[in-house]
């Protein structure tokens, strides 16, 4: 064992549990991180708006493809090796307060992303992983000549050095993004926000829940980016231009919503429709519907007939929008694609057609929808590749 030398090649979340992981199953060993920027676990110190959501309590996530729509195959089994649970217990074992959000967000009770990079730091130092930033690798051959084993856990950008290796790469789109809508007035409305909401692309199987964000671009929130890691690769192959149905009631029964409007205006049959809006509506979300569906502004609840009614219904369950393009949230920027599933033993994150050669998080084509699980992609799967590594040097002495 003595002698034996690891090159990991990125200094993300991944790479750097690794190290830490690996360190402990085999003290002996030289593990040597190289980051190409001038600093290590710059993603993670922004991730969560600088709170660090580090993993999700997985308690509304009815199964796996829901949180990961690429890779649940192999995050079935990288959770099983290291869970949400065992990575909350590691982190509180490091001296991390925890906090459960209603949501089932997992975040540091400092809501201090630094206290997580600063952990994983300090960690890596008592451990005596060598740690060079402002290094970047543009091709991985001399180290896999050089090293016993490597471990690329560079994020997308990684693929690059891959390039005189034959090994499939999925194309690499973004995911996790926000949707800039064509001029239209609902952006005058920006901060408007809607808690349960059901939003699909028509036609399509693509579709996702939850709250929703009016931003002065388009719109935002996690409906929203969950819809766009669902579709990524179609929003991509279509240039981010398509409808986007938003049902504002968050209700996928037909006959619900129905029920709703005729309550809604049965109970204010004086009123006008205007000063009726439901209490999941703002008002001024409720005029610029009615606006947008002609309503007239001095049509009374008991006026409407089954037309009106049927134009209510609609509007409440079925409003279409035209996006044309995307934003970025914020620096919590996924990417989907990149070393494909079919190269990679998803037991041990090792290559199959190289030996000694394994992958850690974004690098592989694995995403997640916000909430923290690809963060938990990131511990799970560098677990598994410290693990699977300290095998393949313990037995090859």
């Amino acid at each position: 064992m003595d002698g034996k030398r690891v090159a990991i090649i990125g200094g993300g979340a991944a790479g750097c549990f690794c190290s830490i992981e690996l360190k402990r199953l085999l003290p002996s060993a030289a593990v040597t991180v190289f980051e190409a920027q001038n600093r290590a676990l710059a993603k993670v110190a922004v991730t969560g708006g600088g709170r660090c959501n580090l993993t999700n309590t997985f308690a509304a996530i009815r199964k796996l493809s829901d949180a990961y729509p690429r890779g649940d195959r192999l995050m079935h089994r990288a959770l099983c090796a290291f869970s949400n649970e065992d990575a909350m217990s590691w982190f509180r074992r490091h001296g991390v307060g925890l906090v459960v959000q209603e949501d089932q967000c997992v975040f540091p009770a400092s809501q201090d992303a630094m206290q997580i990079v600063n952990t994983l730091l300090s960690l890596m130092r008592a451990s005596d992983v060598r740690l060079l930033c402002n290094k970047r690798i543009d091709d991985i051959r001399p180290l896999m000549d050089e090293y016993d084993a490597v471990l690329v856990a560079s994020g997308g950008a990684g693929v690059r050095m891959l390039s005189a290796l034959d090994i499939r790469i999925e194309n690499l789109v973004p995911s996790l993004f926000s949707f800039n809508l064509s001029a239209d007035g609902i952006r005058e409305l920006a901060g408007a926000v809607v808690q349960n909401c059901n939003v699909c692309i028509p036609g399509t199987s693509f579709r996702s829940s939850g709250p929703l964000l009016v931003t002065d671009w388009g719109m935002s929130g996690p409906s929203i980016l969950k819809l766009s890691s669902y579709a990524a690769r179609y929003l991509a192959e279509r240039q981010y231009v398509t409808d986007i149905s938003v049902n504002w009631t968050g209700e996928s029964d037909t006959s619900v919503v129905q029920g709703m409007v005729r309550c809604l205006l049965s109970d204010n049959p004086r009123k006008l429709l205007s000063s009726s809006h439901p209490q999941f509506v703002s008002t001024r979300l409720w005029h610029y519907l009615l606006s947008k569906y002609e309503f007239r502004e001095d049509i009374r609840c008991s006026e409407l007939g089954s037309k009106g009614i049927n134009r209510l219904c609609t509007l409440l369950s079925d409003d279409v929008y035209q996006v044309k393009g995307k934003n970025r949230f914020k620096d919590e920027f996924v990417t989907c694609g990149g070393v494909s599933l079919k190269d990679i033993n998803i037991s041990t994150m090792e290559c199959r057609k190289y030996p000694g050669l394994y992958f850690a998080g974004e690098v592989l084509d694995v995403d997640a929808i916000t909430g923290g699980f690809n963060l938990q992609a990131a511990w799970s799967t560098g677990y598994v590749a410290a693990h699977s590594i300290a095998n393949r040097l313990t037995n090859n002495k």
